[in-house]
């Protein structure tokens, strides 16, 4: 986290104030506007990720309802995508156009060892790698 943006946010406790629980192994945080048309295209992404990923939660949150929120994370745009690992650490931020799901399973996959026996299969029934 950049040390100017002031002290460090308990991103666990904002999840809980928000009704929020963060996934186990990863939480997928979305900061949108009503208006961001690539928002949308990252909340389908995002949620999509979420639903195939076990222990992954996708928490979309509404910039302008959270302003004070956003001014602590130091959110410039949206969509501004932020993966929390298991602990509630940020370990990415990407911002403007949607990550593509391919880079957010690539993320999560930096987070957990799976053995090969434990993989869930995907819509398609293939094994999802992580």
């Amino acid at each position: 986290m950049d040390p100017d943006l002031g002290p460090a946010v308990d991103l666990v406790a904002e999840l809980a104030a928000l009704g929020q629980v963060p996934g186990e192994v990863a939480t997928l945080l979305q900061f949108s506007t009503a208006f961001c048309a690539p928002c949308r295209a990252a909340r389908r992404q995002l949620a999509d990720v979420a639903a195939l990923v076990p222990g992954v939660r996708y928490v979309e949150i509404d910039a302008e309802s959270h302003l004070e929120l956003v001014r602590r994370l130091g959110i410039r745009s949206t969509p501004t995508v932020v993966i929390l690992d298991g602990s509630g650490t940020e370990v990415r931020r990407v911002t403007g156009a949607p990550p593509t799901k391919a880079a957010v399973i690539a993320t999560l996959a930096s987070l957990v060892e799976v053995a090969p026996g434990d993989r869930e299969p995907g819509p398609d029934g293939a094994p999802v790698d992580l």
